[in-house]
């Protein structure tokens, strides 16, 4: 008997007759069996490796088999959109077997819903944001919609666990379960990662699971790399470039998108455009014009880069670099799905740090190397947005209870935080107690209680990183630490887009800030596209400029441009830490260990009394002429201490903040920026001191 004869005869019957399939994807064979047995699973599959259907096959068969009843499954996104991709082949796929699908999330008419609420569907696909509306919800009877939820599939896994919204994913995970009164089976479906068991004990909670799918991700693939010099010569090359094929255009802000966009339209180029300030009508029928069209661009952020199907591409074209190894693989599956063709992937680059940063990740993934996903530590503040959704949705809860609600992810935690906010939740009016039960405070009513609770149930993000606006242009985006003034320091000047920029204003609730053109002359400090590299990327790159093979094709004026930042660094070795001085009154440290760490060791100069001008992912210079000075501080530097200055109004950044003593919101947000393993990495280094006055 194989694996496939062990699917239900209907699905089996239709995969055959209706489907046409003569096989199934390797992936897909090896999930029916633990799938089947109910075990917790990771499936791991390049884009569009069949990853829904290896999930959803055999609980289909299960769910017939056991004769599970009502809202028996849930199928969990990211994105809407990938909801809306996903719900007719998941409806139809259902229909095989005489089950019913649906999609639940924010954009689904009411009257669909009281559709849903009447007469449940046996699978439902939703978000963890619309899971958590319903659990707060009076208008729901929770335990007689999801009491007989037996299996979870969480599609894009990688993109929730290294992200805050992972933690209320998890402890929604664990209010299910104490709701139904039994365990329910986790199907992850993820891109491939560096730490797949990692990501395995995380889903099942230190449960028994298995791993499913490659541990390497595929790495053939036609790379190029371009050095253009500016946004405008990318849409030059681009406009004149692969004419007759659907291309994607991946840029990092949505103002390059639109300057993009608007270029190649001007050049005749029939040109779409998807990123997140567009309305959903709108992003819909970019993708749906752009899937039909055979000659065509789509120029998009990062919103296209999760399994949202645009149909078959002949091309990826990166303006500047993705921000990971995971986040390229990502891009570059969109392409070469046909049989018989393979996947072509061009990077054009504006500047130095794209150049090397493509060149990094293309070398990185030759190796076979992707990022670890790590799930972000200490949570305390969604641990704080859970106390107040569980009362919500229990209609107040005793402090005991709340240990069994909440159990299941309460591991990042310590006992002592949980009690020490639950307190202060108390001590400020959040949460109120009566008779030994919480309930919701004043202050919480007031803070949290608008527009039906939706504060209590929007997106979390852990990336600190804030959007620049120039009046209403989106610029780009910064990490916090950037924003740490200087001694002395009237105000705080960034370079984004190639220019120099002073900051306004900042909005840390609204996660923006408003900037205006510098005066010239003015010292800024390079930032890069605001999601600071990994020590990973940055030591890729180091690498490169000592001169290690480049690991894709590229084009002579991307050569040439490594030749003179071959030239201008000719200190790096990638062995020791140079420390190089202009001979005057400039001493750099040359890491190539991230901007956090460069970040990290920038404060801890300036706590010593010496004055840093400028540092980023791969540097940091410091105005003086004593060698001897630097090296000291670098000898005697702790990495376990060390973290990145931060500007005092970042605790507003943090979402449900107030609900949090001071004390652990500090702890939180140096948790979450401090490297202290990669600082420890950057300083054991031989220091070799250069004199270089070009």
């Amino acid at each position: 008997m194989t694996e496939f004869d062990a699917l239900h005869p209907a699905l089996r019957y239709h995969l055959v007759n209706t489907l046409h399939w003569t096989d199934l994807r390797p992936t897909q064979r090896d999930a029916i069996t633990p799938v089947m047995a109910g075990e917790n699973v990771l499936l791991l599959a390049p884009t569009a490796g069949g990853k829904t259907e290896a999930a959803v096959f055999p609980l289909l068969s299960r769910m017939i088999s056991e004769g599970w009843r009502g809202l028996s499954t849930l199928y969990v996104c990211p994105l809407k959109a990938l909801l809306n991709n996903l719900e007719s082949r998941l409806e139809r796929y259902a229909s095989f077997v005489g089950i019913r699908a649906a999609v639940w999330h924010g954009d689904v008419a009411s009257g669909v819903r009281r559709k849903i609420l009447r007469d449940p569907p046996e699978l439902l696909l939703t978000t963890p944001e619309s899971l958590e509306a319903m659990f707060i919800s009076t208008k729901i009877n929770h335990r007689d919609l999801f009491g007989g939820v037996r299996a979870l599939v969480i599609d894009e896994l990688h993109a929730f666990a290294g992200d805050d919204r992972g933690w209320h994913l998890r402890f929604l995970i664990s209010r299910l379960e104490h709701l139904t009164g039994h365990r329910i089976q986790r199907v992850g479906l993820s891109a491939t990662v560096g730490n797949p068991e990692g990501l395995l004990r995380w889903l099942a909670s230190g449960r028994d699971g298995r791993v499913i799918g490659p541990a390497q991700p595929p790495s053939d693939g036609d790379v190029t790399a371009d050095y253009v010099g500016s946004v405008a010569n990318a849409v030059t090359v681009l406009s004149s470039l692969y004419r007759g094929e659907r291309r994607l255009v991946f840029a990092d802000s949505r103002s390059r998108v639109e300057v993009i966009a608007g270029g190649l339209r001007a050049a005749g180029v029939r040109t779409f455009v998807s990123h997140a300030s567009l309305s959903v009508d709108e992003r819909r029928q970019a993708e749906a014009a752009f899937a039909s069209e055979p000659d065509c661009a789509i120029v998009a952020t990062s919103t296209l880069e999760l399994g949202l199907d645009v149909g078959d591409l002949d091309r990826v074209v990166q303006i500047g670099a993705p921000p990971s190894v995971a986040s390229f693989l990502q891009r570059m599956g969109r392409t070469g799905r046909r049989p018989g063709t393979i996947r072509h992937y061009l990077f054009l680059a504006t500047n130095d740090e794209e150049l090397l940063a493509a060149l990094a990740i293309t070398s990185l993934w030759r190796e076979g190397a992707i990022e670890p996903i790590a799930a972000p530590v200490m949570p305390a503040h969604i641990y704080a947005q859970q106390v107040m959704a569980l009362v919500l949705q229990e209609g107040g809860v005793s402090r005991p209870d709340l240990d069994a609600w909440l159990a299941d992810a309460m591991e990042a935690i310590p006992a002592d935080v949980r009690d020490e906010v639950v307190r202060h939740m108390l001590g400020t009016g959040v949460l109120a107690e009566d008779a030994g039960i919480l309930g919701l405070g004043e202050r919480g009513e007031r803070e949290f209680g608008r527009r039906h609770f939706s504060d209590l149930v929007a997106a979390f993000s852990s990336p600190m990183l804030l959007t620049v606006l120039h009046g209403t242009v989106e610029l780009g985006t910064v990490h916090p630490a950037s924003l740490a003034r200087r001694p002395g320091e009237e105000a705080v000047v960034l370079m984004l887009s190639g220019r120099s920029w002073k900051v306004s204003a900042v909005d840390w609730p609204g996660r923006s800030l408003s900037v205006i053109p510098a005066e010239s002359g003015g010292r800024s400090r390079w930032i890069g596209a605001g999601r600071m590299l990994p020590l990973s990327i940055c030591r890729a790159e180091e690498r490169i400029v000592a001169g290690e093979k480049t690991p894709c094709e590229m084009s002579r004026r991307a050569m040439k441009r490594l030749v003179e930042i071959r030239e201008r660094l000719e200190f790096i070795d990638g062995q020791s830490l140079p420390l190089v001085s202009d001979g005057i009154d400039r001493v750099t440290v040359w890491l190539f260990a991230g901007g956090l760490v460069s970040a990290s060791i920038a404060r801890e100069f300036a706590l010593s009394g010496v004055f840093v001008t400028d540092w980023d992912d791969v540097s940091v210079t410091a105005r003086t002429s004593d060698m001897e000075t630097v090296t000291q501080l670098l000898r005697n530097l702790e990495p376990s201490a060390s973290h990145p200055a931060l500007p005092e109004e970042l605790a507003a950044a943090l979402k449900f903040g107030l609900c949090l003593p001071d004390r652990v919101t500090a702890a939180v947000i140096i948790a979450r920026t401090a490297r202290p393993a990669d600082v420890s990495n950057a300083l054991s280094r031989r220091l070799r001191r250069v004199i270089d006055c070009n």
